[in-house]
């Protein structure tokens, strides 16, 4: 089932581990101190280009009366959409930039263009999520609470309608998400404020967001606000596609493992940075991809390093496969349309109960863990016991 040893998995010895998480260390001290003017550089050219895109889009709407005009604009909107959440909100909002003391451009401040409130998507994902990632019942993220992603999580008759959620999360992420965060804020152990003020918070920031796509900017049309409502919702989706297949391939593909509970009990810092590089996945993509997706694609990078800028994760990611070289470590990636493909393989076949299924819970494509490794050993043993008999 889910991985409880990670180094065993790994075949690391305490030493080996030790001497990996140094290394990581290292990358991060470099690039720590390297940041500067070219970063900063970088930052404010993605918010510029981002804001240029998203009104060169809105006139592109309302100024043309072509259908190719229409879906100009509406593709032009979704993508600006798509760099608000990932390139800036998302990395903004992991403290990336925080270091540049810029009250515009900080993980407290910035507020993003989505249904949901950054402050509530900041405890859910990167404490709740990116602390325990992948961690069975414990990362509300696994699945979101609707898709099977591993056959640790117990089938019910529920899953058997898991690749229809999986649509309607896709076409509506942004919604889920609101929630996702709402439940994870609820039920924050810290947290003594009411329930109905993070209720009252999130219908505040929903009635702004809607009103801002589904009201303002139509009225701003004019008699031509039919195509900017229009174009507004069709944009939403988009992104909401867009980002859904991105977070998808890097946290359900195969290769991206599960663990139990109790990998977290003790876990030094080098077993964490060995989790989280075995419980994330990569995929190929060039310049503008990787922009696209919020360089997101280096979904391992991130996880290590979640918190340092967006724009070093091609750089580090050389140093890291440099790294998964040396100590025989996966480093899980492939094309973007294998690694969706293999996500909603393993959302089609989980739906399904488990004796339908063929490979063995410890060796599934979705999910392995030290446990094969025990019966391969064993498995050996016998054989040399009868060899040695014979």
């Amino acid at each position: 089932m889910a991985i409880s040893d990670v180094a065993e998995y790994a075949h690391l010895s305490e030493s080996d581990l030790d001497s990996f998480a140094a290394a990581l260390d290292d990358i991060r001290r470099d690039v720590e101190a390297s940041r500067g003017s070219r970063d900063r550089a970088y930052i404010r050219r993605t918010i510029a280009f981002q804001r240029m895109l998203d009104v060169a889009s809105r006139l592109v709407i309302v100024g043309t009366k072509s259908r190719r005009g229409w879906w100009l604009g509406t593709v032009g909107l979704a993508a600006a959409k798509s760099i608000e959440n990932m390139e800036l909100a998302h990395n903004i909002g992991h403290g990336q930039w925080d270091w540049m003391n810029d009250p515009e451009i900080h993980s407290t401040t910035w507020e993003w263009d989505m249904a949901g409130l950054s402050s509530q998507w900041r405890y859910s994902h990167n404490y709740r999520h990116h602390v325990n990632t992948n961690v069975v019942g414990v990362d509300d993220d696994l699945g979101y609470g609707v898709l099977r992603v591993t056959r640790d999580q117990e089938w019910n008759p529920s899953y058997l309608f898991a690749p229809l959620r999986s649509l309607l999360l896709a076409l509506g992420f942004e919604w889920g998400i609101a929630l996702h965060d709402l439940y994870s804020e609820q039920e924050r152990l810290d947290n003594d404020v009411p329930k109905s003020v993070h209720n009252r918070a999130l219908l505040r920031k929903i009635g702004r967001q809607t009103g801002k796509d589904y009201v303002l900017f139509p009225a701003l049309s004019l008699k031509r606000w039919r195509r900017t409502l229009g174009a507004n919702v069709v944009a939403n989706v988009l992104r909401n596609i867009w980002a859904y297949v991105v977070i998808c391939c890097g946290h359900f593909a195969d290769g991206a493992e599960k663990f139990t509970p109790e990998t977290l009990e003790h876990e030094t810092k080098s077993e964490w940075y060995l989790r989280q590089m075995l419980g994330s996945a990569n995929f190929d993509a060039g310049p503008v991809m990787a922009f696209m997706s919020g360089n997101l694609c280096y979904q391992i990078e991130h996880h290590l390093f979640p918190d340092l800028p967006s724009n070093r994760y091609a750089e580090i990611a050389t140093r890291v496969r440099e790294l998964c070289a040396k100590y025989d470590l996966p480093y899980t990636t492939g094309h973007l349309i294998r690694q969706y493909y293999l996500t909603v393989r393993t959302v089609f076949k989980l739906a399904l109960p488990d004796r339908f299924l063929v490979a063995t819970a410890d060796d599934a494509p979705e999910t392995s863990s030290e446990n094969k490794f025990r019966a391969q050993r064993l498995g050996l043993q016998q054989l040399q016991q009868v060899r040695a008999v014979t």
